[in-house]
């Protein structure tokens, strides 16, 4: 049974740690790897240095966007699609635990799957935008 009382502020907690932890995965992209030392590890995967600028991108804006909560559950969805391409193009053959050589993939996956239980929660307590659905 879900406590209609705690729900809103358990969404809350979930919403702003997962913005904060956002916002601190791409800091570490802009301020430890660089701009340019991303895109060229993007390009060392084989991907194009525009899908770097968009990861850049989603995670900065994405992680603001859940902290305020503005649309925040809708945009936990393609947060979440970003980890499990994580999973697939990058963690996913270093196994299942993140302290493997190069990250495992148990870290994304647990990542995901709080952005997707962020969505079916909703936006929680004092966001600024709430997402409107039909339940």
């Amino acid at each position: 049974m879900i406590n209609d009382k705690t729900a809103p502020l358990a969404a809350l907690l979930l919403r702003v740690s997962l913005g904060i932890i956002f916002l601190a995965h791409v800091g570490l992209k802009l301020f430890v790897f660089s701009v340019p030392g991303f895109v060229g590890y993007f390009a060392s995967l084989g991907l194009p240095a525009v899908a770097a600028y968009l990861t850049i991108a989603l995670e900065l804006f994405g992680g603001l966007a859940l902290i305020l909560g503005i649309y925040a559950s809708w945009v936990a969805l393609p947060l979440a699609a970003e980890m499990l391409g994580t999973i697939v193009l990058v963690h996913g053959a270093n196994g299942w635990l993140f302290t493997n050589k190069g990250g495992g993939w148990e870290y994304p996956a647990f990542w995901a799957i709080s952005l997707v239980v962020l969505f079916l929660l909703g936006d929680g307590a004092y966001a600024l935008r709430p997402a409107k659905r039909n339940a």
